[in-house]
C-alpha cells in the first residue's frame, strides 16, 4: 500500500515503524481514558510480522511530513464467512476531522475486499466517540460477542453483492 490523502501518505508499516506507531496508538487511548496493554489488547502492535503480516493481513502507517499521525490495520479472523477484523484505526487529534478516517476506513475495505473477503468485523470502545460514528454512518451494523476487555461494541459489515 501506497496512497496519498491530501499531504498524507498512507504506506505499508515498516519495521523501523513499530516505536512511533506504538507511540500513536497509545497516545490516543489515554486521550480517552483507555489504557495501553502491550502484554495484552496491544502486544499486535508490538508484534506487527506475527499478528499481520503472517496471517494474511496488513498494518499500514499515515505519515505527514515524515512524522507518524494515524494507523489502521486488519487480520483474518475466525469469526464469520472468510472475516477479517479492522483493527488499530487510530489518528491524532490533530489530522481528524479532514475526512482522513472516512479515507482509511474505505481503503481498508477496498483493500478487503479485493483480497475476497467477504466480512469485516470492528471491536471499539463508546467512549471513542468519533469512530463509533464513523463506523455506524458506512455501514457498519451493531453485533454481539466483544472479545477485547477495553471495547464494548462490536460491528460487522458484509462485503458481499458488490457493497
Amino acid at each position: 500500500m501506497r496512497d496519498y490523502y491530501r499531504d498524507f501518505l498512507i504506506r505499508n508499516w515498516e519495521a523501523g515503524d513499530r516505536t512511533r506507531a506504538a507511540a500513536v496508538i497509545s497516545y490516543v487511548l489515554s486521550e480517552y481514558g483507555l489504557g495501553w496493554e502491550p502484554k495484552g489488547a496491544d502486544k499486535d502492535v508490538l508484534q506487527v510480522e506475527e499478528h499481520y503480516l503472517a496471517t494474511g493481513g496488513e498494518f499500514w502507517v499515515i505519515e505527514h511530513q515524515t512524522q507518524i499521525v494515524g494507523t489502521g490495520a486488519y487480520y483474518p479472523v475466525q469469526r464469520g464467512e472468510k472475516a477479517v477484523e479492522i483493527r488499530k484505526m487510530y489518528l491524532l487529534p490533530s489530522v481528524r476531522g479532514l475526512g482522513l478516517g472516512k479515507y482509511l476506513l474505505q481503503q481498508l475495505e477496498a483493500a478487503i475486499a479485493a483480497r475476497g473477503f467477504q466480512q469485516i468485523w470492528i471491536e471499539t470502545a463508546s467512549v471513542l466517540v468519533e469512530a463509533v460514528k464513523l463506523y455506524e454512518s458506512n455501514g457498519y451494523k451493531p453485533a454481539t460477542g466483544v472479545e477485547t476487555k477495553r471495547c464494548d461494541r462490536v460491528y460487522v459489515k458484509s462485503l458481499r453483492y458488490g457493497q
